[in-house]
Formats: C-alpha cells, sequence, structure tokens
C-alpha cells in the first residue's frame, strides 16, 4: 500500500497540474486546497523537487510548479520518490536489496520467482499510468456522476 504522504504528494500534483507552470503555488494554498498537513507538505514538495518533478521559486510570486507535464509524470516515479523500490520482496529490490533469512537459495525460490512476475506486472502499469492519467480518470468518473456525456472524438 502507498503511504499517506505518497497520497498527499498526488493531491498536491493534481492541483499543481491544473495551474500554468509560469503561477507557482504557495504551500499554504496547497496544503488548504487539499487538506494536507502544511509542515508534512512542505517534507513532501522537497522531496519531489529533488527528484526532478516540481520547480520552486522563493520570494515574492514564489512557489511551486511541475518541472514537466502531466502526462509524463508517471505514477511509479512518484511512488519510487517518497516510497523508494516498488519491488514486493527485498530479494527483488533493486535499491534496498536484502536477502530473504528464510531462503536457502534465490535463484530456484518459488517465492521469490512468483514475486518477480508480480513486480515486472506492477512495475509496467505504474510506469504506463501518468498524473494526466489520473486526472482524466478522475474528471470522467465525476462526469458520470454528472451525467454528462462526452460527444468527442
Amino acid at each position: 500500500m502507498i503511504s499517506k504522504k505518497t497520497i498527499y504528494a498526488f493531491k498536491a500534483l493534481i492541483h499543481l497540474a491544473g495551474v500554468s507552470s509560469d503561477q507557482p503555488v504557495l504551500i499554504a494554498d496547497l496544503a488548504k486546497g487539499g487538506n494536507i498537513p502544511k509542515k508534512f507538505l512542505e517534507f513532501i514538495l522537497l522531496s519531489l523537487r529533488k527528484g526532478g518533478l516540481l520547480n520552486s521559486r522563493i520570494g515574492k510570486g514564489g512557489g511551486y510548479s511541475l518541472a514537466i507535464p502531466a502526462n509524463k509524470i508517471t505514477v511509479a516515479a512518484v511512488v519510487r520518490i517518497l516510497e523508494g523500490d516498488i519491488a514486493p520482496v527485498k530479494c527483488l529490490s533493486t535499491t534496498n536489496y536484502a536477502r530473504c533469512e528464510e531462503c536457502q537459495d534465490e535463484t530456484s525460490c518459488g517465492i521469490r520467482l512468483v514475486m518477480a512476475d508480480v513486480d515486472v506486472a506492477l512495475t509496467n502499469v505504474m510506469e504506463g499510468l501518468t498524473l494526466a492519467d489520473m486526472i482524466e480518470r478522475s474528471e470522467t468518473e465525476i462526469n458520470k456522476i454528472k451525467n454528462i456525456v462526452d460527444f468527442s472524438i
């Protein structure tokens, strides 16, 4: 499961995606708009900036903005920045590898072999979905609830 930190990050990123990149948003506004504790959000945004997903500007007219378009920010990138490796077991991790204490032989371990398939599937899905996809799906569901039909082709 992803943590509250990552959920808050997605909420902030969605907000920033709806604003022009030349108009940075203040942390206070992001916190208020997403009902996120301000101090916690500061840590999250700093991590996303260090990860290359956000730009920040100090001073008057300062704040945060997306460093890259929403359709280029993958779900996997956000999760990796805030949660670390996506691997379901430590012995598959590329950044936090640790041998399982119970394992006799990694090359023939059934758990590792099956979880390797899970890892590939999960990584492929998360790499294939973007912040823009998240926003689009949400808007589609909101329109369904409101009974608004989109006739665009």
